[in-house]
């Protein structure tokens, strides 16, 4: 599970009069009432909508300084300030940043890559996207890239993993010919031959772009020229792959067991290792469907799947999980209360009879129902669920692969 990063920061100005005590201009107090106000309204989540402001004194008054990626936010604030008889100057820059001139698209270059929830590497991590990914550029600050991935999940990365590019250069790679890595890891090599120097790892469901064939070798090229030598056998036409997707709840199981016993790690979204949201999008990913990243912002996806029997009347029994499907998502946390908000904290891929698939630790297969074998001891936590499969496309924020990709 992923945790909430707000990266709204909505610090107070504070200002000192002549006797010594601490004074609060009205600028300074109106400013963090202000901004509760429009953080609730324009960026609720800060993994998907950036506003970062705050109120600086300068020599001409007080200055709204800052960025966003929502315009319509910047002239709210100044308008709250001036319908309270207050003038600020305003000076929040919006993103995309105005220095990046026409290259505001770019492309992932490496086989994983790590995205921060800050712009270093002490900071937290996000999440990850794989090599041929498709990204918006929102800024670049001292070799840190701020970016949303095709989701629309905003976080850092540093920048020389991104190849940039204007929208004439993306448009001709969005078009050119491509392949993607069918075998979960293989090696590109600078020749068509193993003995030849490696040029990259390249791992299941990674992005090439197609250099025609040699023998029992694919060559190919990375976004950011790099070209080398796959097997052949280890890639395929990345539109028939489109084409060949067929997302039903037996494939979306096959696809999750393949990853039994690849480890858990934090932000983590590859066959290399993954977080229980990650092994939930890398498997739908790998069945053509593009799902929400973490896991409370999953759970708000497709329908939802009535299991209230287990959850609110305490029956841990098979019977209570009749509504559930293959292929459903299940969420673990703790429920609502009327002093606090419902947290997801988990997720997993329901299989059927009690018995679903998540990253804990690893990959494994555990089961909801007390007295199995393979008990799960957060079954208890179960809060909610939600069915992916047959909402597609629907406006219910799971997309097809071709919404993103070409």
């Amino acid at each position: 599970m992923k945790k909430l990063v707000l990266l709204a920061t909505l610090p107070v100005v504070a200002l000192y009069g002549c006797c010594g005590g601490e004074k609060v201009s009205k600028e300074a107090a109106a400013f963090e009432t202000i901004s509760k106000e429009m953080k609730a309204q324009y960026a609720p989540d800060g993994r998907s909508k950036t506003l970062e402001v705050k109120l600086v004194e300068t020599d001409n008054g007080y200055a709204l300084k800052g960025v966003t990626n929502q315009p319509e936010a910047k002239e709210a604030y100044v308008k709250a300030f001036a319908d309270k008889g207050m003038t600020v100057l305003d000076s929040i820059a919006t993103l995309p940043a105005a220095e990046l001139g026409e290259k505001i698209y770019g492309v992932s270059n490496q086989s994983v890559i790590n995205f921060r929830t800050a712009g270093k590497y002490s900071a937290e991590s996000a999440t990850q996207v794989m090599m041929g990914t498709p990204l918006q550029i929102l800024e670049k600050k001292g070799g840190w890239t701020r970016a949303i991935t095709p989701e629309g999940y905003i976080s850092w990365v540093s920048s020389g993993s991104i190849t940039y590019m204007d929208k004439a250069e993306f448009d001709a790679y969005q078009e050119a010919k491509k392949v993607i890595v069918t075998t979960k890891y293989t090696t590109m090599y600078e020749g068509p031959s193993a003995n030849s120097q490696m040029v990259s790892d390249v791992v299941w469901g990674n992005i090439l772009l197609d250099k025609g064939t040699q023998g029992a070798w694919q060559k190919v090229a990375i976004s950011d020229g790099r070209e080398g030598y796959v097997l052949k056998a280890d890639v395929t036409d990345f539109k028939k792959w489109l084409d060949s997707r067929n997302p039903t709840a037996e494939n979306i199981i096959a696809t999750a067991k393949q990853f039994i016993g690849v480890p858990y790690m934090w932000g983590g979204t590859s066959i290399k290792a993954v977080d229980c949201s990650g092994f939930c999008k890398s498997t739908y990913f790998l069945n053509g469907i593009v799902l929400a990243r973490d896991a409370s912002q999953q759970c708000l996806t497709g329908d939802s799947v009535d299991i209230s029997k287990y959850v609110d009347g305490g029956e841990y029994t098979r019977e209570a999980l009749a509504n559930l499907k293959k292929g459903d998502l299940i969420f673990f946390g703790t429920k609502a209360t009327a002093e606090k908000k419902e947290r997801i904290t988990h997720v997993g891929i329901y299989i059927e009879d009690g018995i679903f698939i998540h990253s804990a630790t690893k990959v494994r297969i555990n089961s909801l129902i007390p007295g199995d074998a393979n008990y799960y001891d957060g079954s208890k936590r179960l809060v909610r669920a939600s069915r992916i499969l047959g909402n597609v496309d629907e406006g219910k924020d799971i997309w097809s692969i071709p919404t993103f990709y070409k």
